[in-house]
């Protein structure tokens, strides 16, 4: 799979966040993004796994060689992992996590289970034995190439990554989640260059509908490159770094989805019906917008504390 190869090129290469390259690293996903969005997907997962390693003290040289990462951290009704402790000190998953993407591909997983004190993370080979992918679970027409459904552990050993809690504490938890916004905003990008694609001459509508789609642009690259900033200059952390993913996440995903509309109005139902590049960008970007929540997440961050609301004050 392509994308995989893409991400295991790019396991050191690319700048870990808040080391001063964070920039960098988001035109990196943003720019993968615009021109597939299956392989920045991929590529997205794997280099958090990778800043989140790191971030616990295991740098991106020291991986295996060739490994590839997802992160599982997600959680549903009715399902359940749980990790319990051996005599011998060591752990062992039981139990199935859902939203476990490209797990049948994947090398390796950063999973979070429940234990006695609470969610913990943990490392997983996913070639062991008691690793099950449930197939014929995925029925998306977005993103059909990263299946992303549920994985049944049975007693497999994983290695604990920092104690219980810490990967939600952590700093670089508001770091990889702004990472997501940048494939949403190259997403976006890839999208809207369907509207310089045709041949015919812009009337004036056409032309409103291409200067939106450039204001929404704008507004998500200059919220992208803020967040940046804020991250390399230590401005990211605790209550700040959450708020400022929250607001980060909240103007991309709604740059992206008024994109998705503006390039929906200007050209029709031609390109979607005709077009299967661009029918496929529409659909992996719709998907994958879905990590936010919406107006569930836009109501969470006016919960959140925060020492200023901007000026004037």
């Amino acid at each position: 799979m392509h994308a995989l190869a893409t991400a295991r090129s790019l396991t050191v290469s690319t700048p870990l966040p808040a080391a001063g390259r964070t920039r960098e690293r988001f035109e990196l996903l943003a720019r993968t993004a615009a021109d597939d969005l299956t392989t920045a997907r991929v590529l997205e997962a794997h280099l958090d796994a990778v800043a989140i390693l790191a971030e616990h003290g295991t740098p991106p040289s020291a991986l295996p060689p060739g490994s590839t990462w997802g992160v599982f951290a997600a959680e549903a009704s009715g399902v359940r992992l749980d990790a319990v402790p051996t005599a011998g000190g060591d752990w062992l998953l039981t139990g199935t996590k859902p939203w476990c993407s490209l797990a049948g591909r994947l090398s390796h997983a950063l999973i979070t289970a429940h234990t006695d004190e609470g969610r913990r993370l943990f490392r997983v080979e996913l070639g062991d034995p008691g690793v099950e992918v449930l197939e014929g679970t995925w029925a998306s027409r977005g993103l059909v190439d990263v299946p992303s459904g549920p994985v049944r552990f049975m007693a497999v050993a994983a290695e604990p990554v920092g104690d219980a809690g810490w990967y939600l504490r952590r700093p670089g938890f508001a770091h990889g989640g702004t990472g997501v916004a940048a494939c949403w905003f190259g997403g976006a990008v890839g999208v809207a260059r369907a509207l310089s694609a045709g041949t015919r001459e812009p009337d004036q509508l056409a032309l409103w509908h291409r200067g939106a789609v450039d204001l929404d642009l704008d507004v998500a690259r200059l919220a992208l490159e803020a967040a940046a900033d804020a991250i390399d200059g230590g401005q990211a952390e605790g209550a700040a770094g959450e708020l400022l993913a929250a607001r980060t996440r909240a103007h991309v995903a709604g740059a992206a989805e008024r994109v998705l509309t503006a390039v929906g109005h200007a050209l029709g139902p031609a390109p979607l019906a005709l077009d299967a590049a661009h029918a496929a960008r529409v659909a992996d970007l719709t998907v994958y917008l879905r990590q936010h929540h919406a107006e569930r997440d836009v109501a969470a961050l006016a919960s959140m504390p925060r020492t200023t609301t901007g000026w004037p004050a």
